[in-house]
């Protein structure tokens, strides 16, 4: 088999390949044989048509199978010849495909640039790692009280923060109007339309009023990006919040806490593991800064597209975790893409050059770094680890450990031989 690589550009390549004629009639003739064994013609029992007449009715179908057998498995032996690893299916063209003559086409695919490294050690980084203030911690606790108040009806006009209940049609322009009674919310917190908040003021329970309103230019439907509409909206009930008091009944009534100051306690320790983390994720992100600074290099548009489709399916699964079903939204995929591709290029760079990095330090994890991982997993699941191990390597997620394993080897290693000023 004869196969050249071209390079197109940084990250793609072209194969041109050809296979010997008589590769290609040994498979010619195994699938006259898998053919035969299904033809059936007026006057022949299934399987017993003679090979003569095989040749002259399912010419097509013989071809069909040779071309699904044959052009797959000598593009992997191209790929295992050339070591080429692609990114993405092949783009196939200019397949020539006869009986008594040589398989040739071309196979153009994306691969991962070669990334020529840099220093990476001794990087310059500026990070100041933030304190955590006794407002912050108070700030937790009130919201936890938020999250315990109770709300009482009251008969006066509703203020910011008090739970209203309202029956509204909303009518945009040009579009049916829409209904729905009984729907709640807190004034002020941005969760309705502003003009629906302002039209509350002053409303005594029971009574309407109708407002002009306007659709944002933002709104998570498009066709009503900024359209005008009117909204009429009938008061049925005001409740106030009743937070209740910061004290030991109410951090009793959390848990397993026997004084505020055991709750407050707790609660500073939470939030100091999580400015922590989130102070990690800053240095992680500032040294991989400092890094990709040094680099410059393509990448492949594959990968990126994958990180696009990755960033937009969590979106929609944010949507469905919220209650909205995202296949009845409608979206511009093409301007969505287009919005996302400088973050997901950077990601894909990120991802790039943390493994030319640890594959030039040594980085990968090792198996008993996997299996303290997957032990770990396992404890907090309550489950076997062998239990865990089947069900990643079943799902594919074993792969994905490993590589998150060695991307935080990775980072540790920058972030210790990293300059690191405040």
């Amino acid at each position: 088999m004869k196969v050249d690589v071209e390079a197109l550009e940084a990250c793609k390549r072209r194969l041109s390949v050809e296979a010997p004629s008589e590769v290609v009639q040994t498979a010619w003739e195994a699938a006259y044989g898998r053919v035969q064994k299904q033809a059936r013609l007026p006057g022949f029992r299934k399987g017993h048509v003679p090979r003569n007449l095989v040749k002259l009715h399912f010419a097509d179908d013989v071809r069909r199978e040779v071309a699904q057998q044959l052009i797959p498995e000598v593009y992997r032996q191209a790929l295992a010849e050339t070591q080429l690893e692609p990114l993405d299916e092949p783009d196939l063209g200019d397949v020539k495909l006869e009986e008594g003559a040589p398989l040739t086409f071309t196979a153009t695919v994306e691969v991962r640039p070669r990334i020529t490294l840099d220093a990476y050690q001794g990087l310059a980084v500026r990070h100041v790692p933030t304190a955590l203030t006794d407002e912050q911690v108070a700030e937790a606790l009130g919201r936890m009280r938020e999250s315990q108040a109770e709300f009482r009806a009251v008969d006066r006009p509703p203020a910011a923060g008090d739970l209203v209940i309202i029956d509204y049609t909303l009518t945009p322009e040009g579009f049916p109007p829409v209904e729905e009674t009984g729907y709640a919310f807190v004034v002020g917190d941005g969760s309705v339309m502003p003009e629906i908040d302002e039209a509350l003021v002053g409303m005594a329970a029971g009574s309407e009023r109708q407002v002009p309103v306007r659709f944002a230019a933002d709104h998570r439907r498009e066709d009503l990006r900024g359209k005008a509409g009117v909204a009429r909206v009938k008061l049925a009930e005001v409740k106030e919040k009743i937070l209740p008091a910061l004290d030991d009944e109410f951090a009793r009534s959390l848990g397993d806490y026997s004084t505020v100051a055991a709750l407050t306690d707790v609660v500073r320790k939470r939030l100091e593991r999580d400015r922590e983390q989130e102070d990690r994720r800053g240095l992680e992100d500032a040294v991989v800064d400092a890094l990709l600074a040094r680099h410059e290099f393509p990448v492949p548009d594959a990968m990126v597209m994958r990180q696009i489709a990755h960033v937009i399916e969590h979106m929609r699964e944010r949507m469905r975790r919220q209650g909205v079903d995202p296949d009845r939204v409608r979206w511009d995929y093409e301007k969505l893409a287009a919005e996302l591709r400088p973050g997901a290029a950077k990601a894909v760079r990120r991802v790039l050059l943390l493994d030319a990095v640890a594959e030039a330090e040594g980085l990968a994890p090792s198996e008993a770094d996997v299996e303290r991982e997957i032990e770990a997993i396992a404890a907090q699941s309550e489950r076997a680890p062998a239990a865990i191990r089947g069900m990643m390597e079943k799902s594919g997620d074993l792969e994905g450990l490993r590589h998150r394993l060695q991307e935080k080897r990775t980072l540790d290693f920058l972030i210790h031989h990293a300059t690191i000023t405040a």
